[in-house]
């Protein structure tokens, strides 16, 4: 990739990139990091992005579903080219979100919610919860202290077909439990 206008190379072979810019200086002269939050809850996602620096890039509200999904997906391809130069928290490591942002390529970061509540008292005296106040606490978490936390990979085939078969399992005993029930009450 080549560099942004107004870029310019140090002596070093590093980029410098002109403040305002969603780029930063690497070693290697690989672009930037964008670090993403992701508070949820039944109906909605609070999102915030940061930059390497903890700056703030955007945040926004993002209801539950394809129509999120999609509003995700806009809002960080303003900051990144690259679905890898992502880093996404978020409290759960399942349920269809999840499994959409592994599948988009992010590098996803299942926190604890308790972890978060810490990492909360530790950075504000109040302890008081908000949704856009724990996305921001979850960006700037994988930001600084992702090594401490599980990422999540996506299933392999075998895993997936597994899955498959222990859904059919269940579904075949709830269906017997359901035709011996009513066996039972018919036989009654």
């Amino acid at each position: 990739m080549g560099c942004r206008a107004g870029s310019s190379t140090d002596p070093l072979g590093r980029r410098r990139v002109p403040l305002g810019s969603n780029w930063f200086t690497t070693e290697q002269g690989g672009e930037l990091t964008i670090f993403v939050g992701d508070d949820w809850a039944e109906d909605h996602h609070d999102i915030h992005l940061m930059n390497t620096d903890g700056a703030r890039l955007a945040s926004r509200r993002l209801p539950e579903g394809l129509a999120g999904i999609r509003g995700f997906h806009e809002l960080v391809a303003g900051h990144a080219e690259e679905p890898g130069q992502v880093v996404v928290g978020i409290e759960t490591d399942r349920g269809l979100w999840v499994e959409a942002l592994v599948a988009a390529g992010y590098q996803v970061y299942a926190v604890n919610p308790l972890a978060v509540a810490r990492y909360r008292d530790r950075h504000h005296v109040s302890g008081a919860k908000s949704d856009a106040g724990d996305a921001k606490l979850l960006a700037d978490l994988v930001r600084t202290d992702r090594h401490n936390h599980r990422p999540i990979a996506g299933d392999s085939s075998e895993a997936e077909a597994v899955k498959v078969l222990a859904r059919a399992h269940q579904n075949l005993i709830w269906a017997r439990n359901r035709h011996t029930n009513a066996l039972r009450s018919a036989l009654r």
